[in-house]
C-alpha cells in the first residue's frame, strides 16, 4: 500500500467513529506515516488477593517505568477501602525469553499535604477519598505523576458530595510535592457539565523529555456528548501541561470506538481511555479499554495517536459548539487488538500501559497491567510486548 493510500485509510478508518456525531466534528488528523507494531513477549497472572506487606494487592490500574532504578510503579485504585490509597513497587524480568516473573518489592500509601494516609469517602462527613487511576515517572528526576478520578454523587434528595478529578506530583514513597491546575472544563458540578462520574482523569504520561505531561480523560464530558454505545464513539479529552510551570497548555479531542457488543438494558457499560504513554514529544500509544461486565467480557485495544494537525481545544467549553467552530480530533490508527493476540490465554480489565526496558537488539519493551476490580473472577495479569518503532 502506498504512504498515501495508507493515510488515507487510517482517516477513514478514524472518521467512521465518529459518524453519529454532529457535522462540525471535523475528519481526524491524520497521523504520521512511522510503522508501528507489537510483538508479544508473554503474560504473567498474580495470585488472587495476593498479601503484600499488610495489603490486599488488587485494582492495579495503571504502570510507569524508572528505567534508571530499572523499578515499575503500579497504582491500585483502592478507595482507602481494604487499605490506604495506595502504590506499589515492582521488579518485572524482561529479556530475550520473553516476560519471566513479577515480583512486588515495596508500597507506599499516598500522603495528603499534611503528611497522613487518606481516609475512605464518607457522605457524612463529606470526605472524599481519591480515585487513583493513573501513575508516571518524571524521567527527569524519577519522581512520581498520579491521577485521581474525584467523585460525584449527586442524590435528588440532599446535598451533593463532589471531588474534582486531581493530577498531583508525589515522591517515591508518596509524599506530597503539587498538584497541577485544571482547564475550568474538566471540574465537577452538580449540574451535568463536566465530567460524569467515574469517568473522569484515567491516563498519565510523561514525553520523554520530561517537559510536558499528557492527561487522558476516559470518556466525554456531559457537554461533549453521550458515552459511547455500539451505535456510535464519542469524543474525550487529551490535557498538556506544561512542567515547568504546571499550567495546561494545550487539549485535543481524542475519538473513542464505539461499544464492541450490545449490553445489557440499564447497564452502564461504555468504552473508554484506560491508559495512555508518550513515544515522543506529540506521538502516543492509548490504550481503550471496554466490557461488558455482566458476562464479564473485556476488550482492550492500543492505538497510535499523534496530534500533528489536531485543533487545539483548549479553553471550550463543548467540542460540539456549532459557534466554536469545527474541532478536528487527534489521528489515531490501531495498533493491537488484544483479543487477537496470538498465544495471549485471555484479556481482563487491562487498564496500565508503559514503556520498559529495551531488549538486546534495541526493541523498546511494552507492559500492561490489568485492573481485577477486587473480583475472585478476574484476574490480575501483566502483559508485555516488544515494540517495532521506524521511520
Amino acid at each position: 500500500m502506498s504512504i498515501r493510500a495508507a493515510r488515507r485509510a487510517r482517516i477513514i478508518a478514524c472518521a467512521a467513529v465518529l459518524g453519529s456525531l454532529p457535522a462540525l466534528v471535523g475528519t481526524p488528523a491524520a497521523a504520521h506515516d512511522r510503522a508501528v507494531g507489537l510483538d508479544f513477549l508473554g503474560e504473567r497472572e498474580l495470585p488472587d488477593a495476593m498479601a503484600f506487606q499488610g495489603t490486599t494487592v488488587g485494582g492495579l490500574s495503571a504502570i510507569g517505568y524508572d528505567a534508571r532504578a530499572d523499578t515499575y510503579y503500579l497504582i491500585s485504585d483502592d478507595r482507602s477501602q481494604t487499605g490506604p490509597a495506595r502504590f506499589y513497587t515492582a521488579h518485572i524480568d524482561l529479556g530475550e525469553d520473553g516476560l519471566t516473573g513479577v515480583e512486588l518489592t515495596s508500597t507506599h500509601p499516598w500522603l495528603r499535604p499534611d503528611g497522613t494516609a487518606f481516609p475512605p469517602t464518607s457522605t457524612a462527613t463529606s470526605t472524599v477519598a481519591p480515585d487513583p487511576e493513573g501513575i508516571a515517572v518524571d524521567p527527569r528526576d524519577g519522581t512520581l505523576a498520579w491521577s485521581s478520578e474525584g467523585e460525584r454523587i449527586v442524590p435528588s434528595d440532599g446535598p451533593a458530595l463532589l471531588g474534582d478529578p486531581w493530577v498531583r506530583r508525589a515522591t517515591t514513597t508518596g509524599g506530597y510535592l503539587g498538584q497541577l491546575p485544571l482547564p475550568p472544563q474538566l471540574h465537577t458540578n452538580a449540574q451535568e457539565f463536566g465530567p460524569r462520574r467515574n469517568q473522569t482523569i484515567e491516563g498519565v504520561t510523561f514525553t520523554p523529555d520530561g517537559r510536558r505531561i499528557v492527561t487522558a480523560m476516559e470518556d466525554p464530558l456531559y457537554q461533549d456528548g453521550d458515552d459511547p454505545t455500539p451505535e456510535h464513539g464519542a469524543l474525550s479529552r487529551l490535557t498538556v501541561h506544561d512542567t515547568r510551570t504546571g499550567q495546561p497548555s494545550a487539549q485535543y479531542a481524542y475519538p473513542l470506538e464505539p461499544l464492541f457488543a450490545t449490553p445489557p438494558a440499564g447497564s452502564t457499560d461504555t468504552n473508554g481511555v484506560s491508559d495512555i504513554v508518550a513515544l515522543d514529544r506529540d506521538r502516543f500509544l492509548v490504550l481503550e479499554r471496554a466490557s461488558i461486565y455482566s458476562d464479564n467480557d473485556w476488550k482492550a485495544r492500543i492505538y497510535l495517536v499523534d496530534l500533528h494537525g489536531a485543533t487545539d481545544v483548549l479553553g471550550r467549553d463543548s467540542l460540539t459548539d456549532p459557534a466554536a467552530g469545527p474541532v478536528r480530533p487527534v489521528g489515531k490508527t490501531l495498533v493491537s487488538d488484544l483479543s487477537d493476540v496470538p498465544g495471549l490465554p485471555r484479556v481482563d480489565n487491562v487498564e496500565g500501559i508503559t514503556l520498559g526496558p529495551r531488549l538486546p537488539d534495541g526493541r523498546r519493551t511494552v507492559v500492561l497491567v490489568s485492573d481485577d476490580n477486587f473480583a475472585a473472577r478476574q484476574v490480575t495479569q501483566f502483559i508485555a510486548f516488544a515494540l517495532r518503532d521506524r521511520p
